[in-house]
């Protein structure tokens, strides 16, 4: 299936959450490993206590890529039991080049026999960077969520520089528009391109969204970081689909003592209560 229309069948049977594996194992509840197989067991502990109520995972890849080879196992055999347990992967990489670095980035992440639904991609190399990903999603039905307005305090020394009548963020999002308007999918039409903005920047958002009606937006920020629902609606379409939010911390480190997955549980289940709320 064409992943905008699977991201949209997704957050339609369960809801728009998406939970973020952040496995850093220095913060591992109690009774677990503090290494590779630790790892393994957490994030397979989530997985399953969030299942039911998230549309999708997202493993952030740093904390895999620390452990070295064995971490880099361990984030294929996470990202495989999430596909198992009908979850969407996007594998939160942020990879970016050009040529034929590029195309093998995509090839590694983006193959049709990958877990992975999803790949994160910095475009401010422009479309040298972005084109290579965006042919392979469409080829093997994956997409990609392009970096437009980010939710961290310092997006704005770059993201936010006047050109024109416009800012940066703002030019961004008509490139990643551009792209995304060719490659939607038969159902719900919205594209397998997609991009990210912070829940940080609400009135930003709903700008944004104006400018790329066609683009999925994966939404950090929510809940630790400081975006609440109301900050997040402005990235929705009018139907309450078209976007996913991502929390990481608030919920897989809900608690650190022996319930930590009932507590992940519950804290997915806060999560799209309030969501739903507003949309």
């Amino acid at each position: 299936m064409h992943f905008g229309d699977a991201l949209t069948a997704a957050t339609k049977e369960k809801s728009p959450v998406c939970v973020g594996l952040d496995p850093n194992v220095s913060k591992l509840p109690e009774g677990i490993s503090q290494d590779a197989e630790g790892m393994l067991t957490f994030c397979k502990g989530i997985i399953d206590a969030v299942k039911d109520t998230a549309a999708c995972v997202k493993p952030q890849m740093a904390y895999f890529e620390e452990l070295g080879w064995e971490g880099m196992k361990v984030f294929w055999e996470a990202c495989s039991y999430a596909k198992e347990q009908n979850l969407l992967v996007i594998a939160d990489g942020k990879r970016n080049d050009i040529g034929s670095t590029c195309e093998a980035y995509a090839r590694a992440y983006l193959n049709e026999l990958s877990p992975i639904d999803a790949l994160t991609v910095s475009p401010y190399l422009g479309t040298d960077g972005i084109n290579p990903f965006v042919e392979l999603a469409a080829k093997n039905n994956k997409g990609i969520f392009a970096l437009v307005k980010t939710s961290n305090p310092s997006s704005g020394e770059l993201q936010d520089m006047p050109i024109g009548d416009e800012v940066v963020h703002e030019h961004m999002a008509q490139i990643v528009e551009g792209i995304a308007a060719q490659n939607c999918g038969p159902e719900f039409h919205l594209s397998c391109v997609g991009a990210v903005v912070g829940a940080t920047y609400p009135e930003e958002m709903k700008y944004l969204r104006t400018l790329m009606p066609h683009v999925p937006i994966l939404i950090p920020g929510y809940g630790a970081q400081g975006g609440g629902a109301a900050d997040v609606v402005g990235g929705f379409i009018p139907d309450g689909t078209g976007a996913i939010v991502n929390s990481s911390r608030g919920i897989i480190f809900a608690s650190s003592g022996s319930d930590w997955k009932e507590a992940a549980q519950k804290a997915a289940e806060d999560m799209k209560a309030d969501l739903l709320s507003v949309l």
